[in-house]
């Protein structure tokens, strides 16, 4: 049984979220109020229901009802009813730019302005995010790549309730900012730069002639052993601390061409050792 709630900021990209679940055959049920959860969760977790995959979104629209939510989730673990929490995070600018474009208001900013909304909201949710198993953060996100995030976590069959670590790995650039859910920051910009060879300019670093202009300098080879070598010895401390999601960003100026390109091979090396990994390419698109 997947039982699956998600959940975060209004305007993040949660009916998203559950359209892409919904596609991978979760029975979906959206602003279910949270008194209600448990319940829910008893009926779906009986031997004889053949419904096997359960996705719930909660979000701020249930106020009246949200501090019954804590509760909730303690009975669910009382009760034994295993549960992955997605927590979707967004920065302000970007939630602003959204309600406006759908010319909607904010929840929580009836009689007030968006950002006022906002900010209450962030108050209210960021105790969620200890009981998140995964926080997504789509700031730079089209609702294709919330999807593919979705996808990669529960479409491969055992989802997150595998014991191995979920670990996300996501180039960048510094132009742009650090992303806000990283554990791990990496500055790469000392590595040879393709930026500066006019063929390579407008590649990035999925291309072959980019990787090897990258790679071809004792540097970058040393410092891929090297960060290899500190992710071996980091990871299984992270696991053993129950850790279950570790994002571990690489950046560079642009996000285009150096941190894609370690990126990439970051990826091959901790899926080849058997983690659960997910890859993200944050900036490569931007210039």
């Amino acid at each position: 049984m997947k039982f699956i709630i998600v959940t975060g900021l209004s305007g993040s990209g949660k009916s998203e979220a559950m359209k892409a679940l919904e596609d991978m055959g979760f029975y979906c049920v959206d602003n279910l109020p949270p008194a209600l959860i448990v319940k829910f969760a008893e009926l779906f977790f009986q031997v004889n229901s053949n419904i096997d995959k359960v996705a719930l979104g909660i979000d701020i629209r249930g106020r009246e009802f949200f501090q019954a939510l804590n509760e909730a989730l303690e009975q669910l673990s009382v009760a034994n009813f295993k549960y992955d929490m997605i927590y979707l995070d967004c920065d302000d600018d970007v939630l602003i730019k959204r309600y406006k474009m759908t010319r909607r208001n904010h929840p929580l900013a009836v009689n007030s302005q968006i950002s006022d909304g906002i900010k209450k909201e962030r108050v209210i949710m960021e105790p969620l995010k200890k009981y998140s198993k995964m926080i997504i953060d789509t700031t730079n996100m089209k609702p294709k790549d919330l999807k593919a995030e979705i996808a990669n976590l529960y479409d491969s069959g055992d989802g997150l309730d595998s014991p191995n670590i979920t670990i996300s790995v996501v180039s960048f650039g510094f132009k742009y900012g650090i992303p806000m859910d990283a554990d791990l920051v990496f500055d790469v910009r000392f590595l040879p730069n393709p930026y500066y060879v006019p063929e390579l300019r407008v590649k990035t670093g999925d291309d072959e002639e980019v990787r090897d202009f990258v790679m071809d300098s004792k540097i970058s080879l040393e410092f891929q052993l090297k960060l290899f070598d500190m992710l071996d010895f980091l990871i299984p401390q992270y696991i053993n601390e129950g850790k279950q999601h570790l994002v571990i960003a690489i950046g560079c100026t642009g996000g285009r061409h150096r941190s894609v390109t370690m990126v990439n091979y970051t990826y091959d090396y901790l899926e080849e050792h058997g983690y659960r990994v997910v890859k993200k390419h944050r900036d490569a698109k931007l210039d």
